[in-house]
């Protein structure tokens, strides 16, 4: 699902810099994109601001994965024109054959590139607007614009991917794996943990093959060498203090259960890493995840989750399904939801088979009506719910460390476990912690709660 979010970043610049929209759609990696141009723009002394009318140019950062996101697209790159007429459109919508789509609808448009194509976006603000010989530059915060909450941030690790899944077109998007040097990454991830956030996501779009392209080269940090590869990295990461001294939270998105994942598994169990694996099984019948061409098809996935759950118990698995994909008879779709009962992941997203312009799943034969997709959804819902609210059940009575996410005086403050990933997943909804309460909390802290209550997908508890 995209998500759209206007940037509204302070300036240090003087009153005279010229000012640049910005409105950032899509996925969390789509989201750290505009981290970076905004830091860039920063640096050259623009401003941001969340009027059309005060910008001298907008850049929009597209996403294009699924149908709805490349109208909500669309609509933002009409309105941007519509109200200013000077835009800059980048992202995923930007690169492969939609692209010609954005050409032909705006024709206008001042530049268009596709994701991570930094240079691109800079050169076409600078021929709208030069930038400004700001002597105060160098004010930037260490960790550059962050458009998330000041506590947590995500960490791309590496672009592109190397998969041909059927009905997929990122790789024509973002290209082929290419992954940052560990160095680099491990360095990022020190200047944020210094700079107060207290959670590091972990994400590019294919975590499990982090390094593989760069031949799992080492690099040196601090005063160690560590391995350009998953369990590397993960070391590197488990070395981080905040200034509170903590270890901050590090968790893992984009994991493919591939048999070296298992040696994350002790790291996990010793909280050194969050015990929290976000998984995309996609679907459990050999038959359908053969025709989705996915990487690990042929694993015994609940073999493996079950390898895992006997090394770290705590475990916490996410994942997403597609319901309805071509070819998918009721047979598969039983067998998925048996294998869900053996699973019992802890989060789980649904969604139903729609077709990507330029994937090759539109070619598939036994394309599944709309009405056996959304009969399917429900019932594939319906099974997940009662799971989610199983395993929620048993927490309650137990005593959890929570990372505050917002204080309520007038309502309960939320907050998450190790279990729960900001925007996709579940809260922990306590009471107690606005005006008059003992412990004055503040977004980004974590505390200790006692659960006494759950239902479907949150918990409800109080400060021990």
């Amino acid at each position: 699902m995209a998500r759209k979010s206007a940037s509204r970043a302070s300036s240090a610049a003087r009153s005279a810099a010229p000012k640049v929209g910005f409105v950032s759609l899509g996925c969390p990696k789509a989201l750290v994109d505009s981290e970076r141009i905004l830091t860039q723009l920063r640096a050259e002394g623009y401003e941001t601001t969340p009027s059309y009318d005060a910008a001298d140019v907008v850049v929009v950062n597209t996403c294009g994965f699924i149908d709805d996101a490349v109208a909500e697209s669309l609509d933002a790159i009409g309105e941007a024109m519509a109200e200013n007429g000077r835009v800059v459109v980048t992202g995923c919508l930007g690169a492969g054959p939609k692209s010609q789509v954005v050409r032909d609808k705006f024709p206008d448009l001042l530049s268009i590139s596709g994701p991570q194509d930094y240079v691109s976006v800079m050169n076409a603000v600078h021929t709208a607007v030069p930038p400004a010989h700001d002597p105060f530059f160098d004010l930037l915060p260490p960790q550059g614009i962050k458009l998330t909450p000041k506590h947590y941030a995500y960490l791309k690790i590496s672009e592109g991917c190397n998969h041909k899944c059927s009905f997929c077109i990122i790789p024509s998007m973002r290209g082929k794996l290419a992954s940052r040097p560990v160095a680099d990454v491990l360095t990022e991830a020190e200047k944020l943990v210094r700079s107060g956030v207290q959670e590091l996501l972990v994400i590019s779009q294919d975590t499990s093959a982090y390094g593989a392209d760069l031949k799992y080269a080492k690099g040196q940090w601090r005063d160690r060498e560590y391995e350009a590869r998953m369990l590397g990295l993960c070391d590197g990461l488990s070395q981080l203090t905040g200034r509170d001294g903590q270890r901050p939270w590090i968790r893992l998105h984009y994991v493919y259960p591939y048999p070296h994942v298992d040696h994350i598994m002790p790291l996990m169990a010793e909280r050194k890493v969050l015990p929290y694996l976000d998984v995309p099984f996609q679907h459990a019948s050999p038959k359908v995840l053969k025709a989705m061409k996915r990487p690990a098809a042929a694993e015994d996935t609940l073999e493996r989750i079950r390898a895992w759950r006997s090394i770290c118990p705590d475990l916490a698995i996410r994942s997403t399904f597609i319901v309805g994909f071509p070819g998918e008879t009721e047979q598969d779709f039983e067998l998925l939801l048996d294998w869900l009962d053996e699973a019992q992941l802890d989060r789980v997203g649904c969604f139903r088979y729609s077709p990507v312009d330029g994937a090759t799943a539109n070619a598939l034969p036994g394309q599944v009506p709309d009405e056996v997709k959304e009969e399917r959804y429900h019932r594939f819902m319906e099974k997940q719910q009662a799971i989610s609210a199983a395993k929620l059940q048993q927490k309650v009575g137990q005593t959890i460390e929570v990372l505050v996410d917002e204080i309520h005086d007038d309502a309960a403050s939320v907050g998450r476990s190790w279990a729960d990933a900001p925007e996709i997943d579940g809260k922990v909804y306590i009471q107690g912690l606005g005006e008059g309460s003992k412990l004055k909390a503040v977004p980004g802290q974590r505390i200790q709660v006692k659960v006494v209550d759950a239902d479907e997908y949150d918990l409800f508890a109080r400060l021990v």
